[in-house]
């Protein structure tokens, strides 16, 4: 009787702590890309744009899950692309994610992210945070987190309330729309060689 109510106790144990190490781990996720938004910000000018980039790149590959991201982002257009497409918008979209991080964290002026929340949202984790200013100003920024294996990686942003899926994916449309996926991949390629021109 005792040791089938201990192993009762520890299997209840087990099924109340495993969520909250999935967030933990949710969390874990986004706070390893804070960390390393952060160091690029303080790196600044002494980095410059092309070491910002190649010290980002990785850490995104890692904490982004850029094929989900990808498929949703083309929308119904990921079904008629062939592999070879989706292999070459995959790559193109993560050199534009680390080339965007690179550009626009730049310098560091005493800002701060803080991990607000983590809650289980159908079969993902929401992790909400904010970016803090010196002056008390803050950003929301909400990532929306799916479970490969044993990781969780981040396939959307949402900023102030704003989806990054849903913005790229009505801009991509349109450019689908008009020159196909060819044009929207030069598109996207023309949009890193902008930010490397205007290195450091």
């Amino acid at each position: 009787m005792f040791k089938l109510l201990s192993l009762t106790l520890a299997l209840l144990v087990t099924l109340v702590c495993a969520p909250l190490a999935r967030a933990a781990e949710a969390r874990q996720t986004v706070e390893i890309l804070h960390a390393a938004l952060l160091e690029a910000m303080k790196g600044g000018a002494e980095l410059g744009y092309e070491g910002r980039r190649k010290q980002l790149a990785p850490v995104l590959n890692e904490v982004f899950d850029f094929q989900t991201i990808s498929r949703l982002v083309t929308g119904r257009h990921w079904a008629g692309m062939s592999e070879a497409q989706r292999e070459e918008f995959v790559d193109v979209f993560a050199q534009l994610s680390a080339a965007t991080y690179a550009e626009n964290f730049d310098a560091f002026g005493g800002e701060k992210f803080e991990t607000r929340a983590s809650e289980k949202k159908k079969n993902a984790e929401v992790v909400r945070t904010v970016l803090l200013a010196p002056d008390g100003d803050e950003v929301s920024l909400n990532y929306l987190l799916a479970e490969q294996g044993e990781a969780w990686r981040i396939v959307n942003v949402i900023a102030e309330g704003v989806s990054d899926i849903s913005l790229k994916r009505t801009e991509y449309a349109a450019v689908i729309g008009r020159e196909g996926v060819g044009g929207l991949i030069a598109k996207l390629r023309a949009k890193v060689a902008s930010y490397e021109s205007k290195k450091p």
